[in-house]
């Protein structure tokens, strides 16, 4: 890890992020992501050899524990920030959970209370809402988006509208979020290249077009049809297709 930290800092990284919060069998199964909350003095050990590796800020992102009955974040948070990390980020679930259930955001507050660096809030925000409600049970100094911005990545910049000014920035209409779904998929295509970015991005695109099941009843199809193509410029026609209809639809 320290080793890697090094590269990812000579590569022009701002932070060195350790994931202690990943829930996934084939991450956890190698004493990754949050398994190491079941072994805190591993962890432990990981995050001084990193801090010690770079001068960039590490930060760490961990779950409330690996099950109930081992619920230690607020313990490994303070262990981290006695070992130098510069930021803690909490999801509000133990590992055992994966994403069932609600995320406790009460107890991210108690992991908030335990350390002086910054606490960063996560789990079921899904609206703006949501992410006044949990700064005001967590106390966290701000809050990170998951799942909530699948299928609509403008939805981060909702919430910071919101957060700074009170008011509700509205969802874009059928062509200005095909728009914004069109550049994000050439943004992916350019980062990891033609063949792997046509494949990276579909989840993306299915995610995009199940937000609208309700209103375009063939979405299944529709989801079929844009992810199995494997030219860019075939998958952005279905895509201006779909939204086309989804426009007319709107108009009705």
């Amino acid at each position: 890890m320290a080793q890697g930290a090094e590269i990812a800092a000579d590569l022009g990284a701002d932070i060195i992020d350790i994931n202690m919060g990943c829930p996934a069998k084939k991450v956890t199964g190698g004493l990754s992501g949050a398994a190491l909350m079941r072994e805190p003095d591993r962890a432990l050990r990981l995050i001084d050899a990193v801090v010690g590796a770079v001068k960039l800020p590490v930060t760490v992102k961990m779950r409330h524990g690996w099950d109930d009955s081992s619920r230690n974040a607020s313990e490994l948070a303070l262990s981290a920030e006695r070992a130098g990390a510069a930021m803690i980020t909490v999801h509000g679930r133990t590992r055992c959970q994966f994403y069932d259930g609600r995320a406790d955001w009460a107890a991210i507050g108690g992991v908030k209370r335990a350390v002086d660096i910054p606490v960063v809030a996560n789990g079921d925000l899904v609206s703006v809402d949501d992410a006044r409600e949990m700064l005001r049970i967590t106390g966290a100094d701000a809050v990170m988006i998951g799942r909530g911005a699948q299928g609509r990545p403008w939805f981060p910049g909702q919430v910071t509208h919101f957060l700074k000014t009170g008011r509700i920035a509205a969802d874009p209409e059928p062509m200005d979020e095909l728009d914004i779904v069109t550049r994000h998929y050439e943004a992916m295509l350019c980062h990891h290249g033609r063949e792997h970015g046509v494949r990276c991005a579909r989840k993306h695109l299915g995610w995009a077009i199940n937000r609208h099941s309700s209103r375009v009843g063939d979405a299944v199809s529709w989801r079929r049809r844009i992810c199995t193509e494997e030219e860019p410029a075939r998958v952005i026609g279905h895509l201006k297709s779909f939204y086309e209809l989804l426009g007319e639809r709107a108009a009705a």
